[in-house]
């Protein structure tokens, strides 16, 4: 990644529609419900993320959700995303997602798609894909992603997915309560672990575990900077200004969007570069 022509590098933008699978209409009514929540059905193919953010001159981090056990719907390649990033490597790299449930078989995967697909990291989402992280299911996974040392990304907090839906379309919220992650920031030091999002309604859990284990990172992803809880602003100008990181999750919220809404937020001057793109160079192994 040539960051140095990069003003920015979002680390959590999302895979929306394959160009390798056909489209699989299982369980669309998510899709719906997402659509209503979120006030936006936008759907762009990897292609077309690729290009806004190289217009805007924007470094991104893109990743799918391995969710097939749980939502039974076909999930997007990650050697798709894969292929993608080598060709953009300049301005992009590709995280993996696999789905917990399948263990040993995962971890198979993970290996090969670090070896030989050039994957450098991991996104797990514990309430779509109904787990909870320190099950020792997803051990075999996590073991690979510590042999590399490379980061792993959680989702936390409140899901917009199943929202509305009839029992919450049976997804578990209490699975992203951040607290949860804290077994596998002590059994796995040389994990890096991304909370996702402000952590609503557990800010303060996720503050915390920030806080107590160096190994823990907080993406501020998903909100709008005018919508951050005053402590998560605090907490990030000051004693955590070192481990936050610029996260849009695109398609949901456009990095320039996220940017313009940040510069009026209340973070300090000083702390905006580190947010933007010096956190996540440390993190990615780029300085």
């Amino acid at each position: 990644m040539k960051t140095d022509e990069l003003i920015a590098i979002d680390t959590h933008t999302h895979a929306e529609v394959s160009c390798w699978n056909p489209f699989d209409n299982y369980g669309e009514e998510y899709d719906r419900a997402a659509d209503k929540y979120f006030g936006s059905n936008r759907r762009p193919t990897i292609e077309e993320t690729i290009a806004h953010y190289r217009e805007k001159k924007i470094g991104l981090v893109m990743f799918t959700v391995d969710s097939e056990s749980q939502l039974g719907r076909r999930r997007i390649p990650n050697e798709e995303i894969a292929d993608a990033a080598k060709k953009n490597a300049d301005m992009m790299i590709a995280f993996a997602s696999i789905d917990p449930h399948k263990g040993k078989m995962g971890a198979r995967e993970a290996r090969r798609l670090i070896e030989e697909h050039g994957v450098k990291g991991f996104k797990f989402h514990p309430t779509v894909q109904g787990f909870m992280p320190y099950d020792r299911m997803a051990w075999p996974i996590y073991e690979v992603i510590a042999e590399y040392k490379l980061p792993a990304i959680f989702h936390s907090g409140h899901s917009g997915i199943g929202s509305g839906m009839r029992c919450g379309g049976g997804l578990r919220l209490q699975n992203s309560n951040p607290m949860l992650l804290e077994d596998v920031a002590i059994a796995f030091p040389d994990i890096q672990i991304v909370i996702a999002h402000p952590s609503w309604p557990w800010q303060d859990e996720a503050l915390s575990l920030a806080l107590h284990k160096p190994n823990v990172w907080i993406d501020l992803s998903g909100w709008s900077p005018k919508y951050f809880p005053p402590q998560l602003v605090q907490y990030a100008n000051t004693l955590l200004k070192d481990r936050m990181l610029f996260g849009s999750d695109y398609p949901l919220i456009t990095p320039e969007r996220w940017m313009a809404d940040f510069d009026d937020a209340g973070f300090k001057d000083k702390v905006k570069p580190l947010i933007l793109k010096e956190n996540a160079k440390r993190l990615l192994g780029l300085s």
